[in-house]
């Protein structure tokens, strides 16, 4: 819309629009007469009740300027009927869409008015009604008839990005005419109208990086040389112009954000092409060394990198640490200062995601030298072999022999003397010694393989001067065998023999066990023992595998005269030395049946040797020593518990008084019974000293009764009340002595011969009282029970007469 248009213009153009578009033409219709459809009427008078009949008004679309700036309203079009014969007769009425408010119209001439301004991109067209009415009646003189004005577009809305502010995206180095992305601006005006909806596009900042289509909007790069390294987003300002770009068409503008994303196409590079670390000899193995990054100008998964070493690997490696994207050189192997102090390592930084355009840009990976220093600590002594010794003694070797020499030294520069010493947790029977010189180890003990064939033991280095550094090598000792165990039977065998055996017949194979182990393997030696060389019954077969076959040498046995034979046979083995020993063969003479089975066998024998053997004697005398031993054990029991019952008879000291006669050191004596608790007789918690006299509350209670309560009546009355606090006071001291361990256990009389500091009652020494003169009445003694009875008779006062005689 443009303001400064002149009304003369706009009448200009409702002019041409009322010549090109308000045409009335008359047509021809069909019309049935009166009220009903031409169905009905084809129905009720048939083709000859049809009449052709001549509609009288029709006419087309209006249409009308928007945005029409005017004082007057502006003129749309006009209505008419052949009816009306210009007479005004004829009221012509419009409703629908504005009528009577946008849109009004003169009833006698049929003039159509806009009275308001229009908008196309508001509302494009008006749908109303048409309506000839008789002025007087007011009855139709025609059907309503329905027709449309349209508003006519004029180029009065720029184009707008309603999508905007735009960001896009393109990587960097693409080449030229890379889209990157499409902007489109709306324009409301009407496109089917002339060029006010036709729109391009240019670019008005940042032409010089990309560049726009200027009918599809669509952004492309104009350089192939973008670096996001340099520049990673460009601001452009692209305009969208109507009336394809010609002079007066409106225009409107946005922003796009362009982000240059990452291509891997810078390599790693290390800050220093050398690093200098130091660690020490003693360092365990994976121990860290140092670190080292390269860095990379690119981002994202572009700058993961992976590490390696090409030269210096044998002592160390090196591993990525994924979070901070740095090369961690470690401790491959154990570092010695004395063989080699400083190690060059080459390490390599190489990228992990290689693109294969940028390839020709060069090699996408760097080296460093990491330069390690090894500092001197001191060692514990090496043993030569560090993964032990193997060595091996006879088993008949003398106390003192030499088993063998473990090695150690210090491996440090100042190589100090080291001290070798034997774990004793593994020697703990002291079978073996070291010199703690040499290293020489010998035997504390006789050996004997058949116990243990092997001895691990634990040697210890430590160094001479510094026992802290140690270190400690195991020892395996192989016991070598000797030839000291003689060949035995491997089982004490048993044989039966038919009554009617043959001459010749194998009655039983016998193999034997030795404890030794020669290197050549075993062989043994079988023959009848002397005694029974001369036996007429049984003969024996060696077999040569270590194994020998017992043989009849008669037939007709008769179980009733002899039911069992003992055949004793002598082994020897190959040695050296040869060894031997007898065993006994037990053969018994059994009935059997016609097919040989056994049917039973006496248990009568007969010993082929004269005496019991030494083993069977040693058996028979140690079950006669274990039965006399527990004999005399049941009987010292019995006694045992016998004079215990009667030892605790006699020191049953229940309500007994036990006198003794050893009146000890005095009270000076301290070492012959515990002062404190005789100074601690009314030991009450509650009890306090007082500097204002005596310490009353010290005594027992029914003493402080009688003491306060005065004489007479009233305190036999206090006494007799106050009796049961006496024997709250003698259950207290039983409680205390039931709590102290050191008290027998039984009830026993305690008699407590310490008064106190300043006591009324002085001592209770019969010799002392009648020595003194002290009127301190005893008298309630008497109430104190009848096991006071006899104390109260020495202090009860007696007779002057008495006395005197």
């Amino acid at each position: 819309m443009a303001p400064s248009w002149t009304s003369g213009v706009w009448t200009l153009l409702a002019a041409l629009t009322l010549l090109s578009c308000n045409i009335f033409t008359w047509c021809e219709a069909s019309r049935t007469s009166g009220t009903t459809t031409s169905g009905e009427r084809e129905q009720e008078q048939g083709p000859s009740s049809l009449e052709r009949v001549k509609r009288g008004w029709v006419w087309n679309q209006f249409f009308v300027v928007e945005e029409y700036t005017g004082t007057e309203p502006l003129y749309v079009g006009k209505i008419h009927t052949d009816s009306d014969d210009g007479e005004g007769n004829i009221k012509y009425t419009i409703s629908g869409e504005g009528a009577g408010s946008i849109f009004i119209i003169d009833e006698l001439t049929g003039d159509i008015h806009a009275t308001e301004r229009l908008d196309r991109e508001e509302k494009a067209f008006y749908t109303l009604r048409a309506q000839a009415r008789d002025r007087l009646s007011n009855d139709p003189l025609e059907p309503e008839s329905e027709f449309v004005i349209k508003v006519q577009d004029i180029n009065d809305s720029e184009p707008k990005f309603l999508e905007g502010p735009y960001i896009g995206s393109v990587a960097e180095l693409s080449p030229i005419g890379t889209s990157v992305m499409k902007v489109t601006a709306s324009d409301a005006d009407d496109p089917t109208y002339g060029s006010s909806a036709r729109v391009v596009y240019s670019v008005l900042d940042g032409e010089k990086f990309f560049t726009v289509d200027k009918n599809k909007g669509i952004i492309m790069t104009a350089v192939a040389d973008l670096d996001r390294e340099t520049q990673d987003r460009y601001e452009l300002v692209v305009k969208a112009t109507d009336m394809a770009g010609q002079m007066g068409g409106l225009s409107g503008s946005t922003t796009v954000t362009i982000v240059i994303t990452d291509v891997n196409d810078n390599p790693p590079r290390f800050p220093q092409k050398m690093y200098q670390f130091s660690v020490s000899e003693g360092a365990a193995v994976g121990t860290p060394v140092g670190r080292v990054i390269a860095t990379d100008a690119d981002m994202g998964e572009n700058t993961d990198m992976s590490y390696l070493i090409t030269d210096g690997g044998e002592l160390f490696k090196v591993t990525t640490d994924m979070e901070t994207q740095e090369a961690v050189v470690s401790i491959k192997k154990p570092l010695d200062f004395e063989n080699k102090r400083t190690h060059n390592v080459v390490v390599e930084a190489v990228n992990k995601h290689v693109d294969p355009r940028f390839v020709d840009l060069g090699s996408f990976r760097d080296q460093t030298i990491v330069l390690v220093s090894v500092s001197d600590t001191d060692e514990p002594p090496i043993f030569y072999p560090a993964d032990g010794t193997i060595m091996e003694v006879q088993e008949d070797a003398k106390v003192g022999a030499l088993v063998g020499i473990v090695t150690a030294r210090d491996p440090d520069v100042k190589n100090k003397p080291v001290r070798f010493s034997i774990d004793r947790t593994t020697d703990q029977e002291m079978i073996f010694h070291i010199d703690p010189d040499s290293g020489a180890i010998t035997l504390g003990k006789i050996l004997d393989r058949e116990t243990a064939g092997w001895h691990n033991i634990t040697v210890k280095a430590v160094e001479a001067d510094n026992h802290t550094m140690a270190s400690q090598t195991s020892v395996s000792i192989r016991i070598l065998d000797v030839n000291d165990n003689p060949p035995e039977l491997a089982t004490p065998y048993e044989a039966s023999i038919c009554e009617d055996a043959k001459p010749g017949q194998l009655i039983h194979t016998i193999s034997v066990v030795d404890r030794d182990e020669p290197q050549t393997g075993h062989r043994f030696y079988f023959n009848l023992a002397p005694e029974a060389s001369s036996n007429r019954y049984f003969s024996l077969l060696d077999l040569k595998d270590n194994t020998a076959g017992i043989r009849t040498q008669r037939s007709g046995f008769n179980r009733h005269e002899q039911n069992v034979y003992f055949l004793p046979i002598l082994v020897v083995d190959s040695g050296p030395p040869s060894l031997s020993s007898t065993g006994t063969l037990t053969i018994r003479v059994c009935g059997c049946d016609t097919d040989g089975a056994i049917q039973s066998c006496n248990a009568t024998a007969y010993v082929m040797s004269a005496a019991l053997s030494p083993g069977a004697l040693i058996a028979l005398l140690v079950c006669m020593l274990i039965l006399i031993v527990l004999v005399l054990l049941i009987l010292t029991l019995k006694r045992h518990r016998k004079g215990q019952r009667m030892t605790e008879d006699e020191e049953d000291m229940r309500d007994n008084v036990i006198k003794y006669n050893d009146e000890g050191g005095g009270e000076q004596d301290t070492q012959a019974y515990d002062m404190s608790a005789l100074r601690n007789l009314y030991d009450f918690p509650e009890a306090k000293s007082c500097d204002s006299g005596p310490d009353i509350r010290s005594l027992p209670q029914w003493i402080q009764a009688k003491r306060v309560g005065g004489s007479g009546a009233e305190a036999a009355a206090a006494a007799a009340t106050d009796f049961s606090l006496f024997k709250g006071y003698i259950r207290k001291k039983v409680e205390q002595a039931d709590a102290d361990l050191s008290v027998p256990p039984y009830d026993s009389f305690q008699t407590y011969a310490f008064e106190g500091t300043s006591s009324p009652a002085l001592s209770l020494s019969s010799i002392h009282t009648l020595s003194t003169t002290s009127e301190q009445d005893f008298s309630y003694l008497s109430e104190w029970g009848p096991r006071f009875r006899q104390l109260a008779g020495y202090y009860a006062p007696g007779n002057p007469e008495e006395e005197r005689s």
